[in-house]
């Protein structure tokens, strides 16, 4: 009885628990992804509406589309997010499905790789802690990184096979 009346104390001063109130929240669904690089945002998209925004950061050399391996670029145009790692060397990662045929076709037409593991995913693995500080600089291979609480929420957001557009 104690217990009972301690716990139903605990609960009017301090709140609800957490798992409850996460529990109250509707899950975030979304049926497209939207970056726009030049505002530095994720967008999660339901029937042509945001439902939430992200701050990002982008690769090192964020201006332009992805033209080949190594060039830090983010790439930009129309792909899907086909698959996820939850123990990727960043916090969970969910990969895009760069490079387009017409890509790797441009790419072999200049002599070059035209990279691939473009990916959005949370922080490397130890470095949490940054948190939003990450986005001051861009500092990615050509990926777009979020925050891991940011992470965790995409995750659960889209499935494979969500459309993603990544403009300028």
């Amino acid at each position: 009885m104690r217990i009972r009346v301690l716990t139903a104390l605990a609960v009017l001063l301090l709140g609800v628990p957490e798992v409850a109130q996460e529990a109250a929240q509707p899950a975030l669904h979304a049926d497209r992804v939207l970056v726009l690089k030049k505002k530095r945002t994720l967008q999660l998209l339901s029937q042509g509406k945001m439902i939430r925004s992200y701050k990002v950061a982008l690769g090192g050399d964020p201006i332009g589309p992805k033209a080949r391996q190594g060039d830090h670029k983010t790439p930009e145009g129309a792909y899907v997010l086909d698959s996820r790692n939850a123990h990727s060397q960043f916090y969970k990662s969910i990969h895009i499905s760069y490079p387009s045929g017409r890509e790797r076709e441009a790419a072999r037409q200049r002599g070059v790789s035209p990279g691939g593991d473009v990916f959005v995913h949370g922080l490397p693995n130890g470095y949490g802690w940054v948190g939003s500080s990450h986005r001051l600089k861009d500092w990615t291979d050509g990926c777009i990184a979020v925050t891991n609480t940011e992470m965790d929420e995409i995750w659960q957001a889209v499935a494979d096979g969500t459309p993603i557009a990544i403009r300028p």
